[in-house]
């Protein structure tokens, strides 16, 4: 008790405290200035799904449903019509991003490499709806990253 007394009249964790300060203080910071710079990435990270579609502008996805059976979460809702061709195109293809839990199934599961997980994290919603990706807006992400998934894809088969 006697030394309890005297380290609060000493001021001794006060000293510590400070030389801890003291010795941190120059060192470099490790802080991220978000915005303007960015992290690295890891490879497996898997961020917002696009659709992707062929070099002739024709979607991918022949509506084989595959993608929305694994979803564990039920995040994906696929509805189907024939064309007069014959073949299968999606009418309606929704992903609901409150429930995704960006488990990267759907992708695998995919025959035609149709549905893809890109690496952008940048997105928000403000509201519920907004995190509710319909088969154009989907489409629309997937237009604009091409580029980039494409030449993801491309590295990935180079490791397996």
């Amino acid at each position: 008790m006697f030394k309890d007394v005297i380290k609060s009249f000493m001021l001794t964790e006060l000293f510590k405290g400070m030389a801890l300060t003291g010795r941190h203080f120059l060192s470099r910071n490790i802080t991220v200035q978000f915005p303007e710079e960015k992290t690295p990435l890891s490879p497996r990270f898997r961020g917002l799904h696009a659709l992707r579609r062929y070099e002739n502008g024709e979607e991918r996805c022949i509506a084989c449903k595959l993608c929305e059976a694994v979803c564990p979460a039920m995040a994906i809702t696929i509805e189907s019509d024939v064309r007069d061709d014959g073949s299968r195109r999606t009418t309606r293809y929704d992903i609901d991003l409150t429930k995704c839990i960006f488990c990267g199934f759907c992708e695998e599961s995919c025959p035609v490499d149709s549905i893809v997980e890109t690496s952008i994290f940048e997105y928000h919603g403000e509201k519920r709806g907004d995190l509710y990706f319909t088969k154009d807006m989907l489409l629309a992400v997937g237009d604009r990253y091409e580029n980039e998934i494409a030449a993801q894809k491309e590295a990935d088969a180079k490791y397996r």
